[in-house]
């Protein structure tokens, strides 16, 4: 015979109906959606908020090579000619400074030679690429600011990182 506690307890399940998961949830996760399908297909249709890559020819491009010199100065040379294009001292050549760091260990967890040339390329819509050989991995360097694309549009023989 169960007892009078257990006869009330199964008395308001009865009323309340059985666990059911709440209405609320799923009508909002159809709304969201509703507004998800509805937001891609007005950008689809209006190209509002809608980035787009557009293809782009390379204009200038340049092997080089990145190394740390005695007295932790960064030298940039051709990887063809064997001209140094820029020498940084300690104090200077940050992003450069920065991006062989970058590389280097890309490099190291790939396996890959350290002594592979470097592609710098500038692209016809006027972004900087800076592509390892070795890894097959490039880095669009406008992502880091204009200022940043510029040093490497110098060693390029070309002012400034956006197009003219």
């Amino acid at each position: 015979m169960p007892s009078a506690l257990s006869l009330g307890y199964l008395d308001s399940r009865k009323r309340r109906g059985t666990n059911r998961f709440p209405r609320w949830i799923l009508l909002s996760t159809a709304t969201l959606l509703i507004f998800a399908t509805a937001a891609v297909m007005f950008g689809q249709e209006t190209g509002i908020g809608v980035v787009r890559e557009e293809a782009s020819r390379p204009v200038a491009i340049r092997d080089i090579t990145i190394t740390r010199a005695a007295g932790d100065r960064v030298m940039v040379t051709d990887a063809t000619t064997g001209v140094v294009i820029a020498d940084y001292p300690v104090d200077e050549g940050g992003f450069v400074r920065g991006s062989l760091r970058a590389f280097e260990r890309m490099r190291d967890v790939a396996a890959a030679p350290k002594d592979a040339p470097y592609r710098l390329i500038r692209w016809e819509s006027g972004r900087v690429s800076l592509s390892d050989t070795a890894t097959g991995e490039r880095i669009y360097l406008d992502a880091f600011g204009r200022d940043n694309a510029a040093a490497f549009a110098a060693l390029l023989g070309l002012k400034g990182g956006a197009k003219p």
